[in-house]
């Protein structure tokens, strides 16, 4: 499945026409290396968004488990009570993993869970409904955006969303739906950037039915969020802003470069740092 192509035509990544797998540059987009050293079908198998809403799934997913083998081996109790809490590990290990918020990001000095609490979950039934909704709406993102961009929209939002709910959570504690978050997690704010990613492109590139959807969806979110308590209304508001913004500064309709994806990667690598670190930051390793 990922043998390398030495020989032959490949579809470019960005413009989506025949290149040669040798090419410098495509000469319709002007992309460089096009080939991607050959592995440019390979990856192309994995999907238009090159993997990353499995690996979120299952990344996600493994979180998941591992916060509750480490809540039951601590000798905490799974929490079995609300709608979103149903089978929900500790607060305690939630934090250990890298949770955000008032408390982790200004209380312990831990700002760089901004990047990990997305990654988290606090029930069964939270990590269901978010991974449905990054399994509906990452294609559709990859497919506009390309696989890169589509990974540094929804990395910056959730940074966005998760720094904000943190701010608020300082400037109104308590506060009813108006609050911030004093403790935070969940992919809600990357999924909120997402959308805002599709609006901006309804809105840039004319196609009034993707806007229209895509905003349906955000209000009735934000509604959702308002009527639901234990929402983190702020995150979403922080994660739609970040797409959106982070969508005009990519520009959808220009071609997806190779930059793009080198700074996908260190998006991706900075999470598993933030994760790791918060771990070994909690039992004072470092």
């Amino acid at each position: 499945m990922f043998r390398r192509q030495k020989s032959g035509s490949v579809v470019c990544p960005s413009c989506g026409l025949l290149v040669g797998v040798r090419d410098e540059r495509c000469f319709n987009c002007g992309r460089w290396n096009p080939g991607m050293w050959g592995f440019a079908p390979a990856l192309r198998r994995l999907g238009n968004d090159f993997g990353f809403v499995s690996l979120v799934v299952w990344g996600c997913g493994a979180l998941y488990v591992a916060t509750l083998v480490v809540t039951t081996a601590i000798g905490f109790p799974i929490g079995m009570g609300g709608l979103f809490s149903l089978v929900s590990p500790d607060n305690r290990v939630l934090f250990l993993f890298g949770a955000s918020g008032a408390l982790p990001v200004f209380a312990y000095g831990r700002w760089w869970t901004v990047l990990s609490a997305g990654w988290l979950h606090g029930g069964l039934l939270h990590i269901l409904f978010n991974m449905l909704w990054v399994r509906q709406l990452g294609p559709a993102a990859a497919e506009i955006y390309g696989a890169g961009r589509m990974v540094i929209i929804y990395t910056v939002a959730g940074v966005c969303g998760f720094a904000l709910s943190s701010v608020a959570g300082i400037l109104l504690p308590g506060v009813p739906i108006l609050g911030g978050a004093g403790f935070t997690i969940g992919a809600s704010a990357s999924i909120f950037g997402l959308l805002g990613a599709l609006v901006y492109y309804g809105r840039r590139g004319g196609s009034s039915l993707i806007r229209r959807e895509a905003l349906g969806y955000a209000v009735t979110l934000f509604v959702f969020g308002i009527l639901m308590p234990g929402v983190d209304n702020w995150a979403h508001a922080g994660g739609f802003a970040g797409g959106y913004v982070m969508s005009a500064l990519l520009d959808p309709l220009r071609p997806e470069r190779l930059d793009h994806l080198i700074a996908a990667l260190i998006c991706l690598g900075l999470v598993v740092v933030s994760i790791a670190y918060s771990i070994l930051n909690a039992f004072g390793i470092l």
